[in-house]
């Protein structure tokens, strides 16, 4: 009974907890606001290497407006 008792207690103190077990971000608010930044820039800068891995970011070289085909 003892051994159960203590599970349901470890159970009960990790159930009111918020969030996660370990923080991912410092407590200091200065060293965390940094780390958000950093975090952001990077999460930013994904959809730019995606185009530069998939040669998305080349210079188009069709006309930027429509032609009738014929000499203008």
């Amino acid at each position: 009974m003892r051994k159960a008792g203590w599970m349901l207690l470890a159970a009960a103190m990790l159930s009111t907890s918020t969030g996660c077990l370990i923080p991912m971000y410092s407590g200091d608010p200065i060293r965390r606001a940094q780390e958000l930044i950093y975090t952001s820039e990077d999460l930013r800068t994904i959809t730019d290497e995606w185009e530069r891995i998939w040669f998305l970011d080349q210079p188009s070289h069709m006309t930027p407006y429509r032609t009738h085909g014929g000499i203008l």
